[in-house]
């Protein structure tokens, strides 16, 4: 027997607006089978083709708050550095600064709800290199 991922949740201030971030970052899609409608309890998106569903649920009021998430992402189609000028435009902040001299390392954001997430490079980036 195994166990597999049903769906990653993670909790949020305001569920819409970081379902939105995340669905811009990750290229998340709407299930079709639930999709979201303001007001809805969680936000639900999915990624593809394999489907992984990400909800993003809401703190209850006066419950302390923690972000409870860090994923390390790799860009698909651009570079690490372009990746994190795209993701300050859509309201991300940089928290750390970890490249290097020699192009290696990775960047430290922030999500719109104060999550951390890191950039690294892209494998293409890191085999043209060799580091």
């Amino acid at each position: 027997m195994v166990s597999r991922i049903d769906a990653i949740n993670i909790t949020a201030r305001d569920h819409e607006s970081l379902g939105a971030f995340w669905q811009q970052l990750l290229a998340l899609q709407e299930d079709p089978h639930n999709p979201n409608n303001p007001g809805d309890p969680v936000t639900v998106l999915l990624t593809g083709p394999i489907e992984v569903r990400f909800e993003f649920q809401p703190v209850d009021e006066g419950k302390e708050f923690a972000p409870r998430i860090h994923f390390d992402l790799n860009p698909v189609g651009s570079t690490r550095d372009e990746e994190v000028e795209r993701l300050q435009e859509l309201g991300a902040t940089v928290v750390a600064d970890r490249r290097r001299d020699n192009g290696s390392g990775y960047v430290t954001m922030s999500d719109v709800d104060g999550n951390q997430f890191c950039i690294q490079r892209s494998p293409e980036e890191v085999a043209a290199t060799g580091h």
